[in-house]
């Protein structure tokens, strides 16, 4: 596991297209699959599959440097399948097995979420129970050695740490921690560690649950059923579901959540294509979520299953979506897995939502100019004005109850709720964009943890008490100086609220993990309050 931390340019535009940059890097690489097939006989005559292993092998036998001739096969694969759609992709065997992973539940290695700081390997977290864990190894540590190999101050990169850290079941890795300025070994014996899906659970008020799903893989719907059952017992009756920035997985998980909502016979969503059989999925089943109010927050970043999701509770009239247009993927993928382990991830159907509707985009003019266009939505304002997105007539389609919406380019949410880009929050923006707050709160976290924990015994008691104080903000800010080398400016109410809000929410996170740090972020998100408002007035 990891978190990477980067810094981003200050000024608003910059900030905008490069997180839409490393967010669509993201979504590239994750897609939905429908099913799992070996490779199979292509139908391709005798001369179309020889006919690149004919150029490749005159390349080996006269081209004027030495080639690797597996990352020419790989090139030609990627190109050919970028030919096809945005999202028919290929990866080979060390990407797959990492997708995969991601989304099957479940990795082998030691148990530590990382982030370099200061070319410094810093332990953020380990997993409760997990390897490092029960060797003593804890938040805070500075990884320095790795099997007596230095790798600290060598510019190492995270995926070299996951390689030297991630291994098989019962293997053994040597990891040399710095702390209180002494180094020791730590014999860690790796282990299957398993990876969750649901980010958070939480009762918001005396009757309102929330629950935040960052994407939808093998152990989602055991996930989602485990928490709705903990907060009913706590007394919900209403929802509020977060499928912001998550950009899809698995297709039976889809199916499986709107499972939950959906009385037994109403369509959650119906796939088509021209080589398979269109195939109508219905509600089976009584879920555990049928008679509750329910609200959906979605944003640019909701893609495939949280697409499926949304569109079948807005289409069903079961609830009330919230937040910014959703990315428009509308594309069922099938894997299927190569000889030497690596696979491909081919667009076999379009799936379709109850009312008829497939939310994809238009990606005619390219993988490129397909990507280009969704960057370019902030700059069309469809980010900041509703009335700036544009909606194909001839895609217009109705809900359960009547009411009118469209296809052709993601999820229109019933509420729409503007990028946030108040000119006056200049100087929050500028120390947010930086990695400056995340390595002041990991460090004041780390020191003074012990503290923290008598003052506050449960992130309950942290969400509802902690107040970060004037010292304390400015202590970050001189922080913030030294790290950079620039002066915040323009510094007034607004923006010292909302950075202490963020630095009571990062230090929250170092100490209680996300029970204390997406409560206190959503005390100030305006998607989040607008969502809790509709409760309250329903």
């Amino acid at each position: 596991m990891e978190n990477n931390y980067t810094d981003n340019n200050s000024s608003a535009n910059n900030r905008i297209k490069n997180f839409f940059t490393i967010a669509i890097s993201f979504l590239v690489g994750m897609t939905v699959a429908l099913y799992f097939v070996p490779g199979r006989q292509s139908g391709l005559s005798k001369m179309q599959s020889n006919k690149l292993d004919e150029v490749v092998k005159y390349v080996n036998s006269y081209y004027v440097d030495t080639v690797n001739t597996d990352k020419l096969f790989e090139i030609a694969i990627n190109s050919m399948l970028q030919e096809l759609d945005p999202h028919s992709t290929y990866a080979n065997a060390t990407e797959n097995k990492a997708m995969m992973e991601s989304l099957e539940g479940a990795f082998e290695g030691v148990g530590i979420q990382f982030s370099i700081m200061n070319d410094t390997i810093m332990v953020i977290s380990t997993v409760s129970g997990g390897p490092s864990e029960k060797q003593g190894i804890r938040a805070g540590d500075r990884i320095v050695t790795v099997d007596g190999k230095n790798v600290a101050g060598i510019g190492i990169q995270n995926d070299e740490v996951m390689k030297m850290l991630r291994g098989k079941k019962k293997t053994t890795v040597v990891i040399g921690i710095l702390r209180q300025g002494s180094v020791n070994d730590y014999t860690v014996t790796r282990d299957v560690i398993p990876t969750y899906t649901l980010d958070i659970s939480y009762m918001v008020d005396d009757h309102t649950g929330y629950i935040k799903i960052n994407q939808f893989g093998a152990t989602t719907a055991d996930e989602f059923e485990a928490a709705i059952k903990k907060l009913k017992k706590q007394g919900m009756t209403k929802m509020i579901l977060d499928l912001r920035s998550n950009s899809g997985g698995f297709l039976d998980a889809a199916i499986q959540i709107c499972d939950e909502f959906l009385a037994k016979g109403e369509m959650i969503v119906y796939t088509e294509g021209l080589h398979v059989p269109t195939d109508k999925i219905y509600a089976t089943r009584y879920g555990n979520f049928e008679k509750g109010e329910v609200v959906v927050l979605i944003d640019d970043f909701s893609a495939s299953a949280s697409e499926i999701v949304a569109g079948a509770i807005q289409d069903n009239d079961r609830g009330i979506v919230v937040g910014r247009r959703s990315f428009g993927k509308g594309l069922v993928q099938r894997q299927i897995d190569l000889s030497d382990k690596s696979s491909i991830r081919l667009t076999v159907a379009r799936y379709h939502t109850p009312s008829g509707r497939c939310i994809q985009r238009e990606y005619g003019e390219g993988t490129e100019a397909y990507y280009e266009d969704f960057i370019d939505r902030y700059y069309r304002g469809e980010m900041s004005h509703s009335d700036s997105i544009k909606f194909d007539e001839n895609q217009k389609f109705t809900t359960k109850k009547g009411r009118t919406v469209y296809g052709g380019g993601g999820i229109m949410p019933d509420y729409f709720i503007p990028l946030d880009e108040d000119s006056t929050l200049n100087a929050y923006y500028q120390v947010l964009n930086s990695s400056a707050i995340i390595q002041f709160a990991f460090n004041y976290a780390t020191d003074h943890k012990d503290k923290i924990l008598k003052q506050f015994p449960t992130a309950q008691d942290y969400v509802k008490k902690m107040t970060v104080s004037n010292d304390l903000l400015k202590q970050l800010l001189n922080f913030y100086t030294q790290k950079t080398g620039l002066k915040v400016k323009d510094l007034n109410a607004e923006s010292i609220k909302e950075l202490k809000v963020w630095l009571k929410a990062l230090i929250g996170r170092d100490v209680y993990q996300d029970e204390a740090f997406y409560p206190v972020i959503n005390s100030t998100d305006k998607t989040f309050l607008k969502a809790v408002e509709l409760t309250i007035e329903n």
